[in-house]
């Protein structure tokens, strides 16, 4: 049985032999580690595919070839062991050759552990972490030390402990800095993020709005709506009425993905992402949104956000979402690619709204004009709708948006 090169990759054409584990002649079981290979992009361990006699080894340590080339042959099921001029020559070739430990060596890290010769991936974590492999405990197949040994042994903080750099290495490794471990909060936005990537094929698509006609009502109301509030007047009420508006011509943005089917929601339950100065995300709902005017969406805005930020949300606050909207607008970011939130099938990102050139076009001819203009994200499922859908929605929010009577909302 023939072991080949692997793809490693989509674009990678070729692979370079690092470290022989097994040498010709040697019984191998199946999942014995036989090699490692490593690439432009990766380095992995090359495990027995059957039970047999390693009878050749193809391609010497340090031979860089092309994938799918034959590195080695397993005589399996009592095929003949193959002998002669080319195993004579591949064996001298792994024999005469100096044990690959010279190198480490040098550097303050022994080539082999208690259980077997140590991985390319290995040396290289533990000498990026100054650490002596002698001190980790090997898991692998005859005690060896594999790479999630030493991340393991890193972990626990053996990274702290490991022995100070020789003064005669030519050269530092980088020191590791401060561990910060995840706290309950950060685990579980992690794990919603992670989870929220590998279960929707995420597409991103963006538009650019004009916010003049929003501006002309918010600046005219902003100093009595903070005085008798206590709070300003964003955009975000503005453009979360909108959202309400153009989800009800568009329900499939406005649903949830359950299996094979899609849910659509008659009412518009709006999460909206807040910061919990930066030690954490939630995302508490306004239920039945599209009921609600900009004043009162404001309102309910900055009842969560006061109490997002008190922890005195209730679990009800964080269920039922149906859309949700992210305003990093106020720390000056021009465009985000918001993460769903699971499992609904969209997310929109309001940005910084600034001032900025824009072509008017009129009957009497092109102008230039200065505008206050934001550009809204919108990350959709793709399992759930297409780009065509999501494109005339944004089309719909941004023309509910510029033309829109805001001053009938308060």
């Amino acid at each position: 049985m023939d072991v080949l090169m692997p793809q490693l990759g989509e674009t990678v054409l070729e692979g370079t032999v690092a470290t022989w584990y097994k040498a010709e002649g040697d019984t191998v079981a199946k999942g014995d580690l036989l090699l490692d290979v490593e690439t432009d992009k990766a380095a992995t361990e090359i495990e027995a595919p059957e039970a047999g006699v390693l009878s050749k080894i193809a391609v010497p340590e340090g031979e860089t070839v092309d994938v799918g080339t034959v590195l080695a042959v397993i005589a399996v099921d009592g095929e003949a062991v193959a002998t002669g001029s080319a195993a004579g020559a591949a064996a001298a070739v792994t024999t005469s050759e100096p044990e690959p430990a010279a190198a480490p060596a040098s550097a303050g890290l022994p080539a082999k552990s208690a259980g077997g010769k140590l991985s390319p991936a290995v040396r290289r974590l533990a000498k990026q972490h100054n650490l002596n492999i002698e001190d980790i405990k090997g898991s692998g197949r005859d005690g060896r030390v594999t790479r999630q040994n030493v991340l393991d042994f890193i972990k626990v903080g053996g990274a702290a402990k490991a022995a100070p750099v020789k003064a005669a290495r030519a050269k530092a490794a980088p020191m590791a800095g401060e561990t910060l471990p995840f706290d309950r909060f950060r685990k579980i936005t992690a794990e919603h993020m992670v989870r929220s990537k590998a279960t929707s094929p995420h597409v991103l698509q963006a538009i650019d709005v004009d916010f003049s006609g929003v501006d002309a009502v918010r600046l005219a109301k902003k100093d009595a709506w903070k005085s008798d509030k206590g709070y300003s007047l964003t955009y975000l009420p503005f453009v979360a009425r909108a959202v309400c508006q153009a989800l009800a011509e568009f329900p499939r943005i406005n649903a949830s993905v359950e299996g094979e089917a899609l849910v659509l929601h008659p009412d518009v339950n709006l999460a909206i992402a807040i910061d919990l100065n930066h030690e954490g995300l939630v995302a508490p709902v306004v239920p039945d949104a599209s009921g609600l005017s900009v004043s009162a969406l404001a309102e309910a805005f900055a009842d969560l956000v006061s109490r997002a930020q008190t922890k005195k949300l209730s679990p009800d606050d964080l269920q039922g979402g149906t859309y949700t909207l992210s305003n990093p607008g106020p720390f000056g970011t021009l465009f985000t690619a918001p993460i769903i939130n699971q499992p609904q099938v969209g997310i929109l990102s309001m940005d910084a709204v600034k001032k900025r050139a824009v072509v008017i076009e009129s009957e009497a001819g092109d102008a230039i004009a200065v505008r206050p203009v934001g550009i809204l994200a919108h990350s959709f499922d793709h399992r759930a709708i297409d780009g065509a859908y999501s494109a005339a929605y944004l089309q719909k929010l941004k023309a509910l948006i510029e033309t829109a009577d805001w001053g009938s909302e308060f």
